[in-house]
């Protein structure tokens, strides 16, 4: 491991001799929910990672039993507070996506439990994706009060089609490890004991076959992705609009008070 990782704190990795990289997202007692040191970090590792000689594959999981989480939510009512948190946050969201399409080493993300908010990001963006029946993936962004930006916009309607996009992300509807792969939101679904298993032997194949054929048709197939990349701007600008509007508000006090939440009437917008 060189000294390039050292700066990350929120991720941890474990590098092995035959070229895997696993990255493990890991915050102790918070089912590995990103706060804003995580968040930053997992838009900023890809590049890093990509530049290392070393990493043939990279491998995205969390520590323990859930993949991650979600937001935190002293960082959402930051972004209600603050300009600067909520451009900062932006910019990050964006690179996070961007970064990890434009990665050219090969991902494979293996989630179990919890899959929400940023974390979510890096799983469905990775280009194996592998979940656990155990796994529940939810879009959470509009039961928090906000449009379903970050990645929901790029990636969901091509992988699911639109009718079902438009079902689970409107409604914030979760989905467990196996209806995700029958309708195509994930490439496979495993036992729970099998998954760290299945990524590693996914992630070795990606490793001993052609580099260049490898990479080079990961960039022609995520052109798709970048052909989409304006709805996407669309829909994370429309987000963070939504973190300086009151709805959010409710949708914070609501998650923390375990209770439905109440928002306004139908507005002018």
């Amino acid at each position: 491991m060189t000294t390039r990782y050292d700066q990350f704190e929120r991720l941890e990795f474990a590098y092995t001799d035959d070229g895997i990289m696993r990255v493990i997202m890991n915050s102790p007692g918070r089912l590995n929910a990103a706060d804003a040191d995580m968040h930053r970090e997992l838009a900023d590792i890809w590049p890093v990672l990509d530049a290392d000689p070393d990493v043939s594959c990279i491998i995205i999981m969390g520590a323990g039993n859930a993949f991650s989480a979600g937001g935190d939510l002293d960082m959402v009512k930051e972004m209600t507070e603050s300009f600067e948190v909520r451009a900062q946050v932006w910019r990050e969201a964006r690179d996070l996506v961007y970064n990890i399409i434009n990665c050219t080493t090969p991902v494979v993300s293996a989630m179990r439990g919890p899959a929400v908010g940023a974390g979510l990001v890096a799983g469905l963006l990775a280009d194996i994706s592998i979940a656990s029946k155990t796994a529940k993936i939810i879009d959470g962004h509009t039961r928090l009060g906000v449009a379903a930006g970050d990645h929901a916009a790029i990636i969901w309607p091509l992988l699911i089609g639109i009718a079902k996009a438009k079902y689970y992300l409107m409604l914030c509807e979760p989905i467990s490890g196996e209806e995700a792969e029958r309708i195509g939101l994930v490439s496979l679904c495993v036992e729970d004991d099998e998954l760290d298993a299945k990524a590693e032997a996914v992630a070795s194949k990606l490793c001993t076959s052609s580099h260049t054929a490898v990479r080079w048709t990961k960039y022609s197939l995520n052109n798709w992705l970048r052909q989409a990349g304006p709805a996407f701007d669309a829909s994370l600008a429309l987000e963070f609009m939504g973190f300086a509007g009151p709805d959010v508000k409710e949708g914070i006090s609501s998650i923390r008070e375990k209770r439905a939440p109440k928002f306004a009437p139908k507005s002018p917008f």
